[in-house]
């Protein structure tokens, strides 16, 4: 695996939007109670989907975008339904929170991280094509962090 100066700026900007996302910043929302409830339910989810997903990349398991040399391509488990659990997860667990603290502020990290995700996706997905030519048709049915119903 050959890290790059992209793989590199992706990670350090996922890891800033991290650690700016515990920061307890005053702006906040008003939701009713049983709202809250529901965020905590989407943090739980959240959890139990990342944690699956890192468990079924396994040996895969990077922090780059980059694939590792020695990787397969995964497609059962949580990935025969979406491309990206692991971002799938990380993106509800920061929401769901965000709802259950009624965070405008964490709600903003959350949406620059569904945007940074967006954008690590598609340089990821280029490697990926380059390393498994049975990507192509695996993106084409799969969506990207939620499953395609269409």
């Amino acid at each position: 695996m050959k890290i790059n100066s992209k793989d590199i700026v992706l990670v350090s900007i996922q890891l800033v939007l991290f650690i700016l996302y515990t920061f307890p910043v005053a702006w906040s929302l008003e939701f009713f109670s049983w709202f809250k409830n529901v965020g905590l339910v989407l943090t739980f989810i959240g959890c139990i989907v990342l944690v699956l997903a890192l468990l079924q990349l396994n040996t895969n398991l990077s922090p780059f975008p980059t694939p590792k040399d020695s990787s397969v391509l995964i497609q059962n488990g949580l990935y025969a339904w979406v491309r990206h659990p692991i971002y799938t997860g990380i993106l509800l667990l920061f929401f769901g929170y965000s709802i259950y603290q009624a965070s405008l502020f964490k709600l903003f990290i959350t949406f620059l991280l569904w945007v940074l995700f967006h954008f690590k996706t598609q340089y990821e997905e280029l490697q990926l094509q380059r390393k498994f030519p049975d990507y192509t048709t695996y993106k084409k049915n799969k969506g990207r962090f939620f499953p395609k119903f269409i």
